[in-house]
Order: C-alpha cells, then structure tokens, then sequence
C-alpha cells in the first residue's frame, strides 16, 4: 500500500462561524436593496432600549425583524401583534446567532400602502412637470401687512397660528380663509378658497395650514387639483400640513414648506422685539456718527476761521505792532544794560582815583571823566537819535504800503461797473458810470468827455 501524498492536496480555507456570517451578511446587504415586505405582525416586543423586535409573517413563513431608535420612535401607530403592516426594510443577518433577519427603515399599517404608492406617483409626475423647481420658487415679503390663513376655523392649528403671529407681529392684519381640510369636499374647498384669494388680490402672502394626522387625513393636501391651484397662485403660498415628519404635495408646490404652523408664523412676521432692539443698535450708531461728524466740521470751521483772521490785514499790522513793541523793549533793555556797565566801571574807576588820591591827578582824572560822561552821554544821544530814526522809518514805511495811507493823501481808486479797477482812462468811454474810493467813504462819478 501507498501511503497517501499530501503534497498534492490543495490547501483548506478553513472559516470560522463569525467570518462565515460576516460573509453571508455582506452577501445579502449587497445583493438586496432596501424592500417593501407586507405581512403580519406578531411577537412584538420594545425593551427599555426603545428598539423595536418583532416577526413578520405570512401563510407560509415568516422572518424575524428589528426597528432600531429613533426610526421606532416616529411611527403613527404603536405595533401590536395581528396588525396587518407594511415594512419597508434592509435584508441582512444577525451576526451572534446567525439568523437571518430584517432591519426595518419605515413601517405604516397595510391600509396606506395604496395611498402611499399613489402620494409618490403623483408627486414623480408633477415633479417632471417642472410644479416643484425651486428656480419658480418666490422669496416672502419682509414685512407682510395682511395674512390670509387657508385653514379650518375650529382647528388647533389656527390657534398656534395666531398665538405666535400676535406674540412676534402685532401689526399684521391675519384673515382666516375656512375650508374643511379633510374629506372629499376639501380638495374642491381649498382651490376655490385659493382662486378667491387670488382674485381679491387683499393679502400680500397665504398660509396653507392644517395639524397633524395620518395619511389618509391628509389626502386633501396631496391632491393633484389642489398642488397645481398653489402653483398657479399669484400670490406666494406656504404650506405647513402636519408635523415635521409629514410631507404632502402642497407641500412641494407651494413656494415655502414650513414643518409645523407655528413655524410657518414665525417664517411670515420678523420678530418685533428683535427687530426693535436692531433700530435701537441702528439710532444709536446714528446718533454717534452724526455727532462724530458734527465734531468734525465744527474744527474745520474754527480752522478755517482762524486762517481767515490770520490773512486779515488787521491782523498783520497786529503782528507788525508786536514786532515793533518787541524791538522797543530790547533796545531799552540794552541801553540800561550799557547805563549799568558804565555806572560799574565809574565806580570802579572812582574807586582807583581815592584809593590814588593826588590832587593834580585827581583834577586831570575829573577832567578826563567829565569828557568821558559828556562822550558818553552824545554817544547815546546819538544812539538814541538814531534808533527813534530807524523807528520813525520803519512806521513810514509800513504806512507808506498801506493802501489806507495812500488814500489819505489825497488818491483815489476808481471802479467800474463790475467792481474792476480802472487804470487807463480809455476804458472809461463818455457816460461811463463809475465809483471811487476815498479815504473816507465813496463817490458814484460818470464820465462826461471823451479821454
């Protein structure tokens, strides 16, 4: 006998029972897409977790299922075993046991699944239309002034309505438009309340509005009548139909879709209180710009006012005076200083006579002292002289460029009609009226010969 040879035996891909089932699973999530499964509910069970278990079931088998939060949380109804459902699910496998199971996205009870499949071929074929492109779409107005409410009189959701409308904008005007919003008279209801409105021609936006409910009580807002009425609307329409879950055909017709009627009230008015508090921010900035400006040209002002005085020939002789006032005050300062000089050194000089003391020296030293003192006093005499004639010249000479002193001379300047100088007699043509200046005051001439 031989013994066998392993060596030609291929290798063995040996799996254990978690890849296996990690493999089977990812077979199944990608050979199924999501599914729609109809059956029978039973073994229903929600732990503390809030996840929802239960089998589905038929005449012939039956599958285990799982509804994770918070997909559990939004259903309409609460499941029970022996209700008829329909689920909408992902095929996959719980890996732990390896059971074969469905995890369910979406669950409605068996009674919609017509209406469902009727909601979503209406709104597929109004959408190919072009009903719902956004590009149609208008913006609200701002600062609506009337409001028209297409709803029930008598619902709650006219009360939330106008509760937040009187809280946010008491200004604007809110009219209630009643028509039954459930039932086969409500469809026909709401596009004749749509198509009054629309001729009225009263409100600036419409409000199509009703609470929350199950599908088939919302059947009269996916009315394929009631979707083209909002989307021929002159007049911009939002729609808020149920709760924030919910979506209806007007819903995509209209030019807004707000999730609840309270939230489509706060869409419509701007917030009163936080619109007040952006115009008090708005005057107050206001205020501070028209006071920073005001500041502003107040110093241009002033500035220019003060180069207009600086320009002002009183204003010159003004600086010329302290010119002058100035020079007078250190020549005075300089004489008494050379005075204190000379007293000094007589002193000193007085001093060496005593301290010396011949009597013929002392006579030729008085001498020699008087001539000096009568020296010194011409000396500044003369100076003196001479800066009271540097003085005088300087005066005469400011008064001699003065326009007033050449006038007090006896000249005069004449004008013309238009205020111009007049320098050549030519330019003054017999009858000619004219107007001179003089020192003091004016004369109106007129020329009576030819120059």
């Amino acid at each position: 006998m031989h013994s066998p040879d392993h060596s030609t035996t291929p290798p063995r891909n040996v799996l254990t029972p978690s890849t296996l089932n990690r493999l089977v699973r990812g077979l199944l999530e990608d050979a199924l897409p999501l599914v729609w499964i109809e059956g029978e509910l039973c073994n229903v069970s929600r732990p503390a977790s809030g996840h929802l278990y239960f089998t589905l079931k038929d005449a012939g088998a039956q599958v285990r299922a799982a509804m994770f939060k918070p997909k559990s949380g939004w259903l309409r109804f609460k499941p029970a075993d022996g209700m008829h459902v329909l689920v909408r699910a992902r095929v996959g496998l719980y890996e732990p046991r390896g059971e074969f199971q469905l995890v369910a996205e979406h669950m409605e009870l068996a009674g919609e699944g017509a209406l469902r499949r009727q909601f979503e071929q209406l709104k597929a074929r109004l959408d190919a239309e072009g009903l719902f492109e956004a590009s149609r779409k208008r913006a609200l107005p701002r600062y609506a002034r009337r409001i028209g409410v297409i709803t029930s009189a008598t619902g709650a959701a006219i009360r939330d309505v106008l509760s937040v409308l009187r809280r946010r904008w008491p200004l604007v005007e809110v009219e209630v438009l009643p028509v039954p919003v459930q039932g086969r008279e409500a469809p026909p209801a709401i596009v004749a309340m749509l198509r009054k409105a629309a001729a009225a021609a009263r409100h600036d936006v419409l409000l199509l509005t009703r609470g929350g409910g199950s599908l088939e009580d919302l059947m009269a807002f996916n009315d394929e009548a009631v979707a083209r009425a909002v989307h021929a609307s002159p007049i911009p329409v939002v729609s808020a139909v149920g709760h924030e879950i919910d979506f209806s055909i007007a819903d995509f017709a209209a030019d807004l879709r707000a999730a609840t009627p309270s939230a489509a009230a706060e869409l419509l008015v701007p917030d009163a209180q936080a619109l007040h508090r952006h115009l008090e921010q708005a005057l107050q900035r206001l205020r501070l710009l028209q006071s920073r400006l005001l500041q502003s040209q107040t110093q241009r002002v002033d500035h220019l006012l003060a180069r207009l005085q600086a320009q002002r020939p009183q204003a010159r002789l003004a600086r010329d005076r302290e010119r002058l006032a100035a020079l007078q005050r250190r020549l005075h300062a300089a004489l008494h200083e050379r005075l204190r000089m000379h007293a000094h050194r007589l002193d000193r000089l007085h001093a060496r006579l005593l301290a010396q003391h011949p009597r013929q020296r002392l006579l030729l030293l008085q001498r020699r002292l008087a001539e000096r003192e009568r020296s010194l006093r011409q000396c500044m005499s003369h100076r003196m002289e001479r800066a009271q004639l540097t003085l005088r010249q300087s005066a005469r000479a400011l008064q001699a460029v003065s326009p007033l002193a050449t006038l007090e001379r006896g000249y005069a300047i004449v004008f013309d009609r238009d205020g111009h100088v007049l320098r050549d007699a030519r330019q003054a043509p017999a009858g000619t009226p004219l107007r001179a200046r003089l020192a003091e005051g004016e004369l109106s001439l007129r020329v009576t010969d030819e120059p």
